[in-house]
Parts: C-alpha cells; sequence; structure tokens
C-alpha cells in the first residue's frame, strides 16, 4: 500500500486537472443530444416529442447500466490509490466483458419488447408511432455504450480523464457529423428524417466503444473472464442499479404524464430536461474528480486526505452551480429558441425554466457529494438515500398532477422536491463520516 504522503495533494489545480477532460466526457452526450434536438426539432413537434420517447428508452440503458462506470471507478481507484495498478485496470477488463454480455442482452429484449415499451410510455397514437423506428435502430447501440461506460470507469479509476475525452468526443464528433446529412439527405444521403437520427447515434457510440476496447488490448493485464472480480462487481451493481432505478422510475413517469398533456407539453419537459441533464452532467464532473481522488485517498489509507477532497470540490461545485443558474435566469428568453421555434412548445418551456434555474444552487451541492460518496463506495446508503427521496418527493407529485391536472407545473415541483431531500440525505451522510473506511475491499 502506498504511504499517504506519496497522493499529490487535493489542490485546486489537481481536482481541475482531473475535472475539466471529465466535463468533456460528461458534456459530450448531452452537447450531442441538444444539437440532434435542435436538428430534429426543425421537423416538428411530433418529431421532438417521437425523439423524446425513444431516447428516453435508450437512456434508460447507459443510465440503469452506469454502475460499469461508477462502480468501476470506485474499485479500481481504491486499487491505484493502494500502488496496484494492475488490479485497478483487471477491473476494467471485467467491467467491459460485463457491458458485451449485459449489452446483447439489452438488444434482444428491446427489440422484442419495443411496441408494447413505446406504446405505454406515450400513451399510443402518433408519438408512438413516429418513437418505433428511431428505438428498432437505435438500440443497437447499446452495448456500445455499456463498453465506452466501462472505460470511463477503469480510467476515471487510475486517473486519467484525458483518453476517454478524445474517445468520446471523437465518436460525437461522427454523429454530429451525419446527423444533418441522415436527417435532411444533404450531400446525396438518403432523407431517412427522425430514423437518420437514430443511424447517426448509432455509429458514433460504437466508433467511440472500439477506441476504449483498444486501449485496454495494449494494457499488459490477464484478459480472460475472472469470476471472482465480475462477482463483486455485481454486488457494487446492484445496489447502484436499485439506486439508478428510482432515478428512472421517476424520469419515465414524468415523460408519461407530460405525454398525456400533449406533444407540445412533452417536447418543452424534454428541451428543459435534456438542458437540466446537461447542466447536472457539467456539475458532476467535479464528483467525477472527488470520486478518483477520494477513492485513492480511501485505497492508500489517507483518511484526512479524503476528507479534504470532500469539502474542497462540495465548496467549488456549489459555487459552480450558482454561477450557471445565473446565467440560465438572463437567458431565459433566448436559449429556449435555440432548440424550437414552435409557439406552442416555448410557451410551455416558461414553467419548468425557472424549477431548473432555482435547483441549480441544491445540485452543486447534491452531485459533489454524490461524488465523494460513490467513491467511497458507500453503494447500499445512496441507494437507500435515493428511493426515499423518489417515493417521498418526485413520484407522488408526478402522478398528482396527472390526477388532478397540474400538467408541467406539478411534474417540475416533483423534480425540486426530489433534490431538496437528497441534498438533505447526503449531507447529513457527509457530515457524520461514517463513509470514511480505508482499504482496497
Amino acid at each position: 500500500m502506498a504511504e499517504p504522503a506519496d497522493l499529490p495533494p487535493a489542490t485546486g489545480r489537481r481536482i481541475a486537472g482531473l475535472a475539466f477532460p471529465a466535463l468533456g466526457v460528461l458534456a459530450a452526450e448531452p452537447l450531442y443530444l441538444l444539437f440532434d434536438l435542435a436538428v430534429v426539432g426543425r421537423l416538428g413537434a411530433l418529431a421532438i416529442a417521437g425523439l423524446a420517447i425513444g431516447g428516453l428508452v435508450l437512456s434508460l440503458v447507459s443510465s440503469q447500466l452506469n454502475f460499469l462506470s461508477y462502480g468501476t471507478t470506485a474499485r479500481s481507484a481504491r486499487y491505484f490509490g493502494a500502488g496496484d495498478r494492475t488490479s485497478a485496470i483487471r477491473e476494467g477488463v471485467q467491467a467491459t466483458w460485463l457491458a458485451v454480455g449485459i449489452g446483447v442482452v439489452v438488444v434482444a429484449v428491446v427489440q422484442v419488447a419495443a411496441t408494447p415499451i413505446v406504446t405505454v410510455i406515450a400513451d399510443g397514437g402518433d408519438i408512438a408511432a413516429e418513437a418505433l423506428p428511431w428505438l428498432r435502430i437505435a438500440i443497437f447501440g447499446a452495448p456500445a455504450i455499456l463498453i465506452s461506460l466501462a472505460g470511463n470507469g477503469w480510467m476515471r479509476g487510475v486517473q486519467d480523464t484525458v483518453r476517454p475525452l478524445r474517445y468520446v468526443v471523437t465518436g460525437f464528433a461522427v454523429s454530429a457529423v451525419l446527423c444533418p446529412l441522415l436527417v435532411y439527405g444533404w450531400l446525396g444521403m438518403p432523407r431517412l428524417e427522425l430514423a437518420g437520427s437514430a443511424v447517426a447515434n448509432l455509429v458514433g457510440q460504437w466508433w467511440a466503444a472500439l477506441l476504449f476496447c483498444r486501449a485496454l488490448l495494449v494494457e499488459r493485464v490477464p484478459r480472460r473472464v475472472d469470476v471472482g472480480i465480475l462477482r463483486a462487481q455485481v454486488v457494487m451493481g446492484r445496489d447502484l442499479m436499485v439506486r439508478t432505478l428510482a432515478f428512472q422510475a421517476c424520469f419515465v413517469s414524468a415523460a408519461a404524464v407530460a405525454a398525456r398533456f400533449g406533444a407540445a407539453a412533452v417536447a418543452a419537459h424534454q428541451v428543459v430536461l435534456q438542458l437540466w441533464s446537461f447542466l447536472a452532467l457539467v456539475l458532476d464532473s467535479l464528483a467525477i474528480a472527488a470520486q478518483s481522488l477520494v477513492g485513492a485517498a480511501l485505497g492508500a489509507g489517507h483518511l484526512a486526505h479524503a476528507k479534504s477532497v470532500a469539502w474542497r470540490v462540495t465548496v467549488f461545485s456549489a459555487l459552480a452551480g450558482v454561477l450557471l443558474a445565473a446565467s440560465f435566469a438572463l437567458g431565459a428568453t433566448v436559449v429556449p429558441t435555440l432548440f424550437t421555434s414552435d409557439r406552442a412548445v416555448l410557451d410551455e418551456i416558461g414553467v419548468p425554466w425557472w424549477f431548473l434555474v432555482a435547483q441549480l444552487p441544491v445540485a452543486g451541492v447534491v452531485f459533489a457529494l454524490d461524488g465523494v460518496l460513490l467513491g467511497a463506495g458507500d453503494a447500499k446508503f445512496m441507494r437507500n438515500a435515493t428511493l426515499a427521496s423518489a417515493l417521498v418527493g418526485f413520484l407522488p407529485l408526478i402522478w398528482l398532477s396527472l390526477v388532478f391536472g397540474w400538467g408541467l407545473l406539478g411534474i417540475w415541483s416533483g423534480l425540486t422536491t426530489f433534490m431538496v431531500l437528497r441534498l438533505a440525505f447526503v449531507g447529513w451522510r457527509a457530515v457524520s463520516g461514517r463513509w470514511l473506511v480505508a482499504g482496497t475491499a
């Protein structure tokens, strides 16, 4: 095990050196999705709604299985902090095998169940018909998405956030070039409209996945399946999956309820939610730095160092949340027009926009402490806190908004309550110090 003195100090420069490349990785997908939304948005509200429903189903894959990234980082970082780089990278090998296996199963299941899935979420009709072809094409990217999650996980664990940035940006750049060409039929390409968006997504995702696979192949570590490591990853993944399932139950419910209020409402919800997701990931870049540094510090047995990282990152992230809130408050009349010119959609956006602004300072603290606790491997507590916040805060208000016709006001009130409850839970846990457990186990 490395001595505590061997760890670099948790300076602002050190945190930024990990956070800024991680920000690029985290921001690349939502930035591309916003670009995709802007391209598809010119096809009309129905196309946006179809993309919203199809994209929601695909996002369930990466979100529900993000333990391949976050769980791998937590385990890999502890080995790295203990001075065992080989074991840290072996975590990535096993996570990649797991990604391939799960990805194949996901493709098969979604192809069989695609019609009932989109019908239930979109309440049938034209929105479901628009979403179904997009989903059937895009789901073939599921294994690639999961491989990239695993690659990000082990590389963050060994405190390499630069290569993942290159790989992910390259993949999305390919998608961004293809998207307008295939949607509109430019430069002699076929005009596929919404389906063209799905094909562009698919090509870019596999490009990035192949780059992550190549990175593992050049490392001198065993590449065979190790059942013991897989079992340990699945145990941690179980708690993280339940936690993510609580998120997804909330967001799927929100989309389903918004769809009941018409295409304009679900389109407006999608635009603001996509911005919310993008800003959440911007703040999460600091949490990624916390996760890597905290995991390494605990692996080296340096508890004071881990605590110092936790509080420093939380302060930085809270300040970032305040700055983002101010920026989007000032841009309230301009930014929405970048994504749609539909007057009905723009009228609906006004309600969730100010909820978004109010949540950002709270989110800055919540996401930073999420990173600290995930880096410590405190998955069981994170599971329980998220479940409680969803069951008490988010879900009741979402479904009451359907019953009483509150629309987007009720949906976004639920999301805000959810964030405040999470702040209470993770804040208490961080102050308690119960997450400060040393070692590689």
